[in-house]
């Protein structure tokens, strides 16, 4: 086993998310070997420093003064094949998918081009501090194949899958329809459960997807039910068109996916944005959740995830990155995003979000939102040993804000506002306990 001393965060899952947060100025955490046999490390303890340091006083402890433990981030939304095209300039959704992305995506047809950018991904999120996360590959195979080898490698947790789109997209990513369903059923069969990585059945959207193939998506999702399934929904008024009229049938774009089988427990739709009443009650009642993006849903124009009208809803939800139509790897510009988010409905809500539900979207809510709460997402004992090594110093207007935070939400809240990669010192995955270093530290 291995000990760290420093400050340690981490949430109470049966506490509100505004108020979730259990803070150690002076804590430790102990991990080691999964008492139930299982690949990874997990907490054995965690807790004041005094109260825990007689029980492991044989464990070598590490001590990092002056730093922050906190759980490894998850994010719920992010495209491998895109980093590629962050920062790419566009008028809205549908021309940035059309001159950017889906020209980038086709050149994953080439797996060496994919295991390349796949370390490269890999690396990014972990300089980041990102431990966990459900990503788009593209609609090759080898993609899916690239990213999960390169997950392997590091021990990192991640659940991505093969994009269905077998229409209304360029050649060299159209897809065949029978095929690609031939090929999702073989990939969940070759990689989902290996060691830390999960499959994901990913329409790309609806517009791309005949309902033949969202039909044979919604098949395998019944078939193989601890398997997850990703899509996007109502992100932009264009789209939202768009899919109505493709799918004239159904009661609302969300609606496609629950008419051909695809709104379940583990079912995950980034953006939801402009959803009404009657879809955010199909979101509950399914167990279906959002990946909330507010750094591509500014950067694009897309318009403003409604919190208030969620939580009344009672349906679920966790931060995404959404790079490359998102403009950053770090959950800290995510998180920030987020609070903008909430201020704009603040005027007509009441609402604004609290660094402590900020920092739990990123963390625990996440994790729970992925139906991996008590996995990842949290330092509670059981829970997989992901962590990051946080610096409140790393900058010296950090060290000259934090040093004067009076209370524990103006410490996150500076850390919010005012940090980026350069806190992350370390970020630990689980199954190896191994540190990542970034290149600049």
């Amino acid at each position: 086993m291995k000990a760290y001393r420093a400050a340690i965060l981490r949430f109470d899952p049966d506490q509100p998310p505004h108020e979730a947060a259990q803070y150690e100025p002076d804590g430790l955490l102990v991990v080691g070997p999964d008492p139930q046999g299982g690949p990874c490390d997990t907490v054995h303890a965690v807790g004041p420093y005094q109260a825990l340091a007689l029980q492991f006083a044989q464990v070598a402890v590490q001590p990092l003064p002056g730093q922050l433990i906190a759980p490894g981030f998850v994010d719920m939304h992010v495209h491998y094949p895109q980093i590629d095209v962050i920062g790419s300039p566009a008028p809205g959704l549908l021309p940035w998918l059309e001159n950017y992305t889906f020209p980038e995506e086709k050149r994953f047809n080439i797996p060496e081009y994919s295991a390349q950018t796949a370390s490269f991904f890999i690396a990014e999120l972990l300089r980041n501090g990102v431990s966990t996360a459900l990503t788009f590959a593209t609609s090759h195979p080898e993609s899916v194949k690239a990213l999960f080898s390169a997950a392997q490698e590091k021990g990192m947790r991640i659940i991505t899958g093969k994009c269905l789109q077998d229409r209304h997209s360029p050649d060299g990513l159209r897809d065949d329809t029978e095929q690609s369903l031939i090929d999702t059923e073989a990939l969940i069969q070759q990689w989902h459960g290996q060691a830390r990585l999960g499959y994901a059945i990913t329409p790309r959207f609806a517009p791309t997807c005949s309902s033949a193939q969202l039909k044979g998506a919604g098949e395998l999702a019944s078939k193989y039910g601890d398997v997850w399934v990703q899509s996007h929904v109502a992100e932009n008024a264009d789209e939202i068109k768009w899919a109505r009229e493709l799918f004239p049938d159904s009661r609302s774009y969300l609606a496609t996916y629950d008419d051909h089988g695809l709104m379940r427990q583990r079912a995950v739709y980034a953006h939801c944005i402009h959803l009404d009443e009657a879809d955010r009650a199909l979101m509950h009642s399914t167990g279906a959740v959002a990946a909330v993006c507010p750094t591509s849903n500014l950067f694009l124009g897309s318009g403003f995830f409604d919190y208030a009208r969620a939580d009344g809803a009672g349906f679920g939800y966790g931060l995404g990155s959404d790079v490359g139509g998102g403009t950053s790897f770090s959950p800290f510009h995510t998180m920030l995003a987020a609070y903008y988010v909430g201020r704009e409905g603040a005027a007509t809500q009441g609402l604004s979000l609290s660094p402590q539900h900020l920092w739990w979207q990123h963390t625990a809510g996440a994790a729970r939102a992925l139906g991996l709460e008590g996995v990842v997402g949290n330092l509670q004992v059981g829970c997989e040993a992901d962590f990051v090594v946080i610096d409140p110093k790393a900058t010296p207007l950090l060290a000259r804000r934090t040093a004067r935070a009076n209370s524990l939400d103006e410490l996150l809240f500076a850390l919010i506002v005012l940090g980026d990669d350069r806190l992350i010192v370390k970020t630990h995955v689980s199954e190896k306990n191994r540190p990542y270093v970034p290149v600049s530290a």
